[in-house]
């Protein structure tokens, strides 16, 4: 096994238990602390939001972090702080301690999930980064499927048990791994000045449209895809669809992505990362178009999980082509900023028009947002990559 599969496997295998331990947890136990607190669902995925929030305000700082030491230590603080969130949250009763754990979730979950494991994989391998980063996604597509079943285990020995044995998986897999298999990037030099003093890693002010349109697409794509993940049931039965139709159709999602995610790791040497990203950007909307016009559900959600598998890869994969290695986590960090306000909101501000509007009006604005995404890397199509692709 070479060093970068070794990397990708140790990566994306710590990557998905921390998602299953963090994104899923809502999913798992909201219904069972609700009973147990007295507190509205709605009023404790409040607590979920906050996380959202906290991870996006500390995520610039979190990529400035790697870019000057590297990602290693900052990966294993996650995994500390994801467990002090959870035995937190396990052991304290009251709807405030709720909130302040997940706020330190939030901190957790800019140290250690996908934004910081892709910063630290393009420090490690700079340009040569888009294989590793493709690997770890592969695996991370399984988080969702293990996350959602872990019902069981709140039915088996209760939620705050649950959260227990969530904290020890970070503490006791996830932190040895991290701290024993993933390298030590050396330190960056200090950026050379130019002659106005600005820093090299600093973009051009004729690339700044370049990161302002990326930082757009990526919001709008988060936006999409976290209004619908809430809302998708009741959108896909507005259309007609029976219960079991609906959650047949939105099946597909989870292996469509991996599929995508395969076959981009097996042939995605052979394709550009912008004329991939574009694909992947297109089949969105016209998935949607295509079900709205009076196509198969299925037809939807396969392209609906293959767009998201591509950009998932392309959030890490688009930055280091474009603008090169240095400082790429930095600018990791600063698109993550909108990117997960927009997925903290977007649920919340959809909800009315999911309750008034036919379903298909939502599902073609959704359509719509898509294609808007789609332009916005357009223009960079022909952009002359400034790391190797």
């Amino acid at each position: 096994m070479t060093a970068t599969h070794r990397l990708a496997l140790v990566i994306g295998f710590t990557q998905t238990l921390a998602y299953v331990t963090t994104f899923y947890v809502p999913s798992v136990i909201i219904g069972a602390v609700s009973a147990s607190m007295g507190a509205s669902p709605a009023l404790l995925l409040g607590g979920f939001s906050c996380a959202l929030l906290v991870n996006g305000f500390a995520a610039p700082r979190i990529g400035r972090l790697i870019d000057r030491t590297g990602g290693r230590e900052v990966l294993a603080a996650g995994s500390m702080v994801l467990a002090a969130g959870l035995l937190l949250m396990a052991a304290v009763p009251t709807l405030i301690g709720w909130y302040v754990s997940w706020g330190l979730m939030g901190v957790g979950m800019a140290l250690g999930l996908y934004d910081a494991a892709f910063a630290t994989i393009g420090r490690l391998l700079g340009a040569a980064s888009r294989p590793t980063i493709v690997g770890v996604t592969l695996m991370g597509g399984l988080a969702s499927s293990i996350g959602w079943s872990m019902g069981w285990l709140v039915d088996l020995v209760g939620w705050r048990e649950t959260l227990l044995i969530y904290a020890a998986i970070n503490l006791l897999v996830n932190l040895p791994l991290e701290l024993w298999l993933i390298p030590r990037a050396a330190p960056e030099a200090p950026a050379p000045r130019d002659s106005e003093g600005r820093a090299a890693d600093a973009l051009p002010r004729g690339m700044l449209w370049m990161f302002v349109l990326l930082a757009v697409f990526f919001s709008i794509r988060s936006a999409m895809t976290t209004a619908f993940s809430v809302h998708s049931l009741a959108l896909m039965q507005g259309l007609g669809l029976s219960a079991a139709g609906a959650v047949g159709a939105l099946a597909l999602i989870g292996p469509a992505q991996v599929g995508a995610r395969i076959v981009e790791w097996f042939f995605g040497r052979h394709v550009s990362a912008m004329t991939t990203s574009l694909i992947g950007a297109l089949l969105l909307p016209l998935g949607v178009a295509a079900m709205l016009l009076g196509g198969s559900a299925a037809v939807f959600a396969l392209a609906w999980g293959i767009s998201g598998g591509i950009v998932t890869i392309s959030r890490g994969v688009l930055p280091m082509v474009l603008f090169g290695p240095r400082g790429y986590a930095t600018r990791l960090g600063q698109i993550a900023l909108p990117t997960l306000l927009v997925q903290a909101a977007a649920p919340t501000l959809i909800a009315p028009l999911v309750a008034v509007w036919p379903a298909s009006y939502v599902l073609g604005g959704i359509g719509l947002a898509g294609f808007v995404a789609f332009l916005c890397l357009l223009p960079m199509w022909r952009v002359k990559p400034a790391a190797g692709d």
